[in-house]
């Protein structure tokens, strides 16, 4: 048995050989876009050969899905981070501020959300169904969670809400890569604006004691975790 054959078959050298490839491929992406990125540029870049790519993925398509699955991953990690750190988190306009700025402060996100025909060419006619499916199952949870603690309008159905809250902070997201569209300031003075407009369209102040918070800031990590653990397995993503 050859050496290589060997490392190869080692789970922590496998796993930092696939970080160092999705490394390159995001960092090739960014720059070209996914026309003009091909395996060979990531298994150059990388200082593998071609053919050790495709151990890990095999094909184009799905390495570079797996470079944005990994993105998502990112954001929703940062999202659980703040949820940790502060419960008041939960709500649904600082859960908004949060993850408006995980998406924002990653350009290869935020041109994979907006669907930029330069920057992901078919990947935006391949949906991942399982994985959409997944995220859309999380957020209607979340909200239910709001909503059986009183911190959602009631004058909404649940889908109405669901629905409106996704177009608004979407609309958000797409004015933030509109030219001249976004108001002056930085994108936390937008993360701002967007907090106190979810605020003022979907939710109650009720009064709730912070141990309740802290409690329902704790389910909510559970989902994140949940949803990031069957993301990273579906993707082939090592685990950081």
């Amino acid at each position: 048995m050859s050496t290589s054959t060997e490392r190869l078959r080692d789970p922590q050298q496998r796993a930092e050989r696939a970080t160092r490839i999705l490394d390159v491929a995001a960092d090739l992406l960014l720059r070209h876009g996914y026309r003009r990125v091909t395996i060979d540029d990531v298994a150059a870049g990388a200082d593998i050969g071609k053919g050790t790519v495709y151990l890990h993925w095999k094909t184009r398509e799905q390495l570079f899905g797996a470079v944005f699955a990994r993105e998502v991953l990112y954001a929703m990690d940062e999202l659980r981070q703040a949820l940790r750190q502060d419960p008041r988190t939960c709500l649904l306009r600082n859960f908004a501020r949060a993850y408006f700025l995980a998406i924002t402060n990653r350009p290869l996100l935020h041109g994979f959300l907006l669907q930029d025909p330069h920057l992901l060419g078919k990947l935006t006619s391949s949906p991942d169904t399982a994985r959409d499916d997944r995220h859309g199952n999380m957020a209607r949870a979340y909200l239910e969670l709001l909503a059986e603690h009183g911190l959602l309008r009631d004058d909404m159905h649940a889908d109405e809400l669901g629905y409106a809250y996704q177009a608004t902070f979407e609309g958000f997201l797409r004015a933030e890569g509109a030219q001249g569209a976004a108001p002056a300031g930085g994108p936390e003075q937008r993360a701002d604006l967007l907090a106190r407009t979810v605020q003022r369209a979907f939710e109650r102040e009720p009064a709730i004691p912070d141990t309740t918070l802290t409690d329902l800031a704790a389910t909510i990590v559970t989902l994140l975790s949940d949803l990031i653990d069957a993301d990273r397995t579906d993707s082939g993503i090592p685990a950081a």
